[in-house]
């Protein structure tokens, strides 16, 4: 199995923000507080996982094509899920995690 394109709009469990498809992308995050839920296990669209805990964003970077990758991890079980950034994601929310990761907090 690989890859699973699911990019369809749902409801944000923790901010309530309605997220249309994505543009280019699968939305896999919400496109304001950029959370998301551990629902797939070994690759994006699986959905095999039986964690289900809260994905926080904890880092974002600039990866190739000068794409920006947010990394995810789960609250309940600690794993760390990379995601492409969407084009409508909020900017405002992914610079102060970029900032924080840089000053260390």
């Amino acid at each position: 199995m690989s890859f699973k394109v699911i990019n369809e709009e749902f409801i944000c469990e923790w901010c309530d923000e309605k997220n249309p498809p994505s543009k280019g992308t699968c939305r896999n995050h919400c496109r304001k507080c950029l959370c998301s839920k551990h629902v797939d296990e070994k690759f994006p669209g699986d959905r095999k996982s039986n964690c289900f805990g809260k994905l926080v964003a904890i880092d974002a970077q600039t990866h190739s094509k000068h794409e920006i990758v947010i990394i995810h991890e789960c609250e309940k079980c600690g794993k760390k899920i990379s995601n492409k950034k969407s084009e409508d994601d909020n900017l405002d929310e992914i610079l102060r995690i970029m900032r924080n990761v840089a000053e260390g907090l």
